[in-house]
């Protein structure tokens, strides 16, 4: 027997604009009491997780076009990439022997290797959305605004590091980021008393790099979750209008 969303669960959906649903009216209840108003309303629960797998699509879409181009990082303040802690520390020591500029192309082409690395994310985004479950819907639905990012992030981001540590490692290279660290890394030695960055100094850049370029997706992906709940011009398909479309 098919399972139906009501009129009161569809606005829930709705109001949630992907998962603005107030706390207060939900926390006590469970799945078998949102299964108890299932009955005579106008969409099936796969139609409204049809409709949050759309919406996450959209959005996903959106955070990688915004990353994803050139300065996407770089010219962002709310995402800009900086250096790692320990060449942040030893910029006034390059500095004394002329070699300070380096570390500003460094922290530049960081960012230029994250912009090259995010769009490689999309896939792996959507193998996440497709699975989603009728049980992840009402997850949502139930949980905070975001929810739909957080769902995200816990589903991709072990398979996201594994994926974008060589690809950051590729961009990194390309860019030029990986040869200036090891002029850094010269520099350095050849600097009385400097603090040195050790063997791992590449593998930790692009540690670093990886982190904060999720971190920036993820960023707009929480952006656009928002945008889709309260602007419906954002409802591009039908799907979506007719599960976010009765406010």
């Amino acid at each position: 027997m098919t399972n139906i969303i009501s009129p009161d669960f569809n606005r829930r959906l709705a109001l949630a604009g992907l998962f603005a649903l107030p706390l207060s009216a939900c926390k006590t209840m469970d799945i078998g009491a949102l299964e108890g108003i299932l009955g005579s309303g106008i969409l099936s629960q796969a139609e409204a997780a049809r409709g949050i797998r759309a919406a996450l699509d959209n959005g996903v879409l959106s955070a990688l076009g915004i990353v994803g181009r050139a300065g996407g990082f770089l010219n962002d303040s709310k995402i800009h990439i900086p250096l790692p802690k320990i060449l942040s520390d030893v910029q006034s020591v390059l500095a004394t022997v002329g070699a300070g500029s380096v570390l500003n192309e460094l922290e530049t082409q960081l960012n230029r290797g994250a912009e090259k690395a995010a769009p490689v994310a999309k896939d792996i985004f959507f193998d996440a959305i497709a699975g989603l479950s009728i049980s992840d819907a009402i997850g949502i639905v139930r949980g905070p605004q975001n929810a739909a990012t957080e769902y995200l992030q816990e589903k991709t981001t072990p398979r996201l590091t594994s994926l974008f540590s060589p690809i950051m490692e590729n961009a990194l290279g390309q860019t030029g980021a990986l040869r200036l660290l090891d002029q850094v890394t010269g520099d350095l030695r050849n600097i009385p008393f400097a603090p040195q960055l050790g063997a791992n100094a590449r593998s930790d850049l692009i540690g670093h790099g990886v982190k904060y370029g999720l971190d920036g997706v993820f960023h707009y992906v929480a952006v656009e979750e928002a945008a889709i709940r309260r602007d419906p011009a954002k409802r591009t398909s039908e799907i979506l209008r007719r599960v976010f479309g009765s406010v």
